[in-house]
């Protein structure tokens, strides 16, 4: 398994390193993941071999760039260095099991809770019977939102932002894979990565058909991108910090074990449409979240700390959420 980080410096610039436990150990010749990928699907190299042979003298202490007192700056995870547009932020939600009962919770109402199951549960249950068939076959749909483009991403230690217009901000701890398109456009995975997917969930529950604008927020990738990583049982923590103390914490879990789809369907779904085949495009993709604080009734406050740990995926992401004050500003469209 190898792990990689995107760190930038002032006055070097962009480059990307391998993890080696407490050191981070550069790479020559490619600067950006993104880069290294287009390169070896160009030439006909392998990832890994790519890497092993390309690393430099220079190591960076890890501790320095993990808690930001570096003059280097860790990056999110993945991303389309230089075109952000091309780099397509999307993900599925209702894969997992605590997913779907905190979105039934928001939408149900008291008087009909037992008379009817919600279109959530619905969506779900079509998984758990349609979500994993067969290996090269296709199998049932999930829900699906997008997400941004790669303007939205942040990384480790980055603050989330909820803007003026928004119900609130909160995490939703998740494992997102990061794609590039090859030259005959077709999508390959290049590894993946800890993703606080980050979501309006007061908008949302204001009506199921808001989800789509409430998935427009920020999100965060890293520190690290896992290639080669193993996803079928994945154990996790997620945790919210106010004043340097955890005020709420709970375990989770993904991968495929835990999941009501198989990620080769949930691929397929989405790069099945020719727009998301576009070749040296980047796509992030976040396959559903198994718990968040929203679901048991907390409400996120500004410089609050929301941490994810995943087992096997590196250093856990942090990222500080930021309440931008003030009323939502008009804005107009004016003609030509």
């Amino acid at each position: 398994m190898l792990r990689l980080v995107q760190i930038i410096h002032p006055e070097r610039g962009r480059h990307i390193a391998r993890v080696d436990g407490d050191t981070c150990t550069l790479i020559d010749r490619h600067t950006t993941v993104h880069g290294l990928a287009a390169y070896v699907l160009q030439q006909g190299r392998q990832f890994v071999e790519e890497v092993e042979e390309n690393l430099c003298q220079t190591k960076l202490d890890y501790n320095q760039l993990y808690t930001g007192s570096s003059e280097w700056k860790l990056l999110p995870a993945f991303d389309h260095p230089g075109e952000a547009a091309r780099c397509m932020v999307a993900g599925t939600g209702l894969t997992h099991k605590a997913s779907v009962d905190n979105r039934q919770a928001m939408h149900e109402h008291e008087d009909d809770a037992e008379a009817e199951v919600t279109d959530s549960m619905k969506i779900y249950q079509w998984g758990l019977e349609g979500g994993k068939p067969e290996a090269g076959t296709v199998g049932v749909p999930p829900e699906w939102f997008y997400k941004g483009c790669g303007t939205i991403l942040r990384g480790h230690g980055e603050a989330l932002e909820v803007p003026p217009f928004a119900g609130d901000g909160g995490e939703e701890p998740e494992i997102a894979g990061a794609y590039i398109i090859d030259p005959e456009g077709n999508p390959r995975r290049i590894g993946l990565t800890i993703g606080n997917e980050f979501s309006d969930h007061v908008t949302e529950k204001k009506n199921y058909l808001y989800l789509a604008p409430s998935k427009l927020r920020h999100c965060s990738l890293g520190p690290e991108l896992i290639i080669q990583g193993d996803f079928n049982d994945v154990k996790g923590t997620v945790s919210i910090e106010r004043s340097g103390e955890v005020m709420w914490t709970k375990q989770i879990s993904t991968g495929e074990a835990n999941m009501s789809h198989h990620v080769d369907n949930l691929e397929h779904h989405h790069f099945k449409y020719d727009a998301h085949r576009v070749p040296g495009d980047a796509h992030v993709y976040f396959f559903g979240a198994d718990a968040f604080s929203y679901g048991d009734g907390l409400s996120l406050e500004d410089c609050d700390v929301m941490v994810v740990e995943w087992e096997g995926f590196g250093r856990p992401l942090r990222n500080p959420i930021r309440i931008i004050e003030g009323e939502e500003t008009f804005i107009s469209a004016e003609p030509m």
